[in-house]
Parts: structure tokens; C-alpha cells; sequence
């Protein structure tokens, strides 16, 4: 059986593991406990160098990175539903992973990083950095029902969703962005949606 190790508080694996029970892909979860130190371990270091999660093992394809998850699940059990072929919405939607891994990862991301995992860095700019990329989604989003344009819910949004959803977690307040949080109760309302663990810290204290 598929394996995905993961760690419940971490936004990239809940992208991997909202993807895998959308798409009703049974698997293996295998928690990795960062405290212990198990993300460092020669075992998992095997498996992703950088000793990061989420990892996914296929029957023996590891896949690492919680994007190229998402897009090697697409591919190969998707069909075209998640990741259409068409070049321009594909183009669409490698745009808004790349936000993924860029603006929301300095934005939301590192912003709940310091008040649910005590991180040391500045959450002030975190936060403003957040409401930049916020107000850009609100606007995109005020004339879309999915966030890369397309008629039905792509792998752009199942990367966005996560991070963006916890932000008041992080002291980020979603509470000016109407279209944003109507995309979210989209996203909350398909089929086999898996919900984030939440974590009372922020504006969610």
C-alpha cells in the first residue's frame, strides 16, 4: 500500500494528505515526530535528503516535496481532472504552485510557523507579507470560483488551500478577504475533503 509520512501540524503534508482523499486513494499514514528527531534519522534521510516532510513512497517511487506530490498524483491517477494537458491552464497552474512554494511559504506559512512551532523568525513581516498575497487572491478570486481559472478545482487550489486556511493561526486575519474565504468553503465542500488540524494559537487562541 501507498505510504505518505507526514506530521499532523505541518500544511505541506496536509496538502498530500487532502489531495490523497480527495482523489479516494487509500494509504499508509506514517507520522514522523520532529521532536525525537526522526525527520533526521539515516532512515528518512534516505528518503529525502533535505529530511523534509511529506514523502510519499508508491510501491517503491518516492516522491518527495508536498508540489511534486500533488502533481504525481495528478498525473498518474488524475487523468486530466486535477492537471489538465491544455498548455495554458497548465501554465495556470504551475503559476500558483510556484506562489505555493514562494508567497504563501514567507506569507501564512512562516507566519504560523512562529506561533505554532516557535519558530525565530519575524512575524511582522510574515504577516504583512501575508495580506500582500491575500488582497492578490481576493481580487483573482472575485472573479473566479477556482483559483487558476479553471471549471473545476485543479491542484492550485489544493496547494493554496492549506496554509491559507490557518492563517489566523498565525495572527493573520482572513476577515477582509470575502472571496477568499468563499473559496475556502468551496474547497471545504468537495467531495472527501480532509480537514486541517487545528491548532488554538493567534487569532484562533
Amino acid at each position: 500500500m501507498m505510504k505518505l509520512y507526514f506530521v499532523p501540524l505541518s500544511g505541506h503534508s496536509h496538502r498530500a494528505q487532502l489531495f490523497l482523499s480527495l482523489m479516494g486513494i487509500d494509504y499508509e499514514p506514517v507520522e514522523i515526530n520532529l521532536k525525537e528527531g526522526a525527520h533526521r534519522t539515516p532512515t528518512f534521510l534516505e528518503l529525502n535528503r533535505f529530511g523534509e516532510v511529506p514523502v510519499l513512497d508508491d510501491g517503491g517511487v518516492i516522491i518527495a516535496d508536498s508540489n511534486a506530490i500533488l502533481v504525481y498524483l495528478a498525473k498518474k491517477y488524475g487523468g486530466d481532472d486535477w492537471l489538465p494537458e491544455e498548455p495554458q491552464e497548465a501554465a495556470k497552474i504551475q503559476r500558483w504552485l510556484s506562489v505555493a512554494a514562494g508567497k504563501v511559504a514567507y506569507g501564512p506559512c512562516a507566519a504560523r510557523l512562529v506561533t505554532v512551532f516557535g519558530s525565530k523568525l519575524n512575524a511582522e513581516e510574515a504577516i504583512d507579507r501575508s495580506h500582500v498575497l491575500l488582497k492578490v487572491l481576493d481580487q483573482e478570486l472575485g472573479e473566479l470560483a477556482w483559483i487558476a481559472g479553471t471549471s473545476k478545482p485543479s491542484i492550485a487550489d489544493v496547494a493554496l488551500y492549506s496554509y491559507i486556511d490557518r492563517a489566523p493561526e498565525g495572527n493573520v486575519d482572513l476577515s477582509p478577504y470575502g472571496n477568499v474565504k468563499a473559496w475556502l468553503r468551496r474547497v471545504e465542500a468537495l467531495p472527501d475533503f480532509f480537514p486541517f488540524q487545528k491548532t488554538k494559537v493567534g487569532f484562533e487562541a
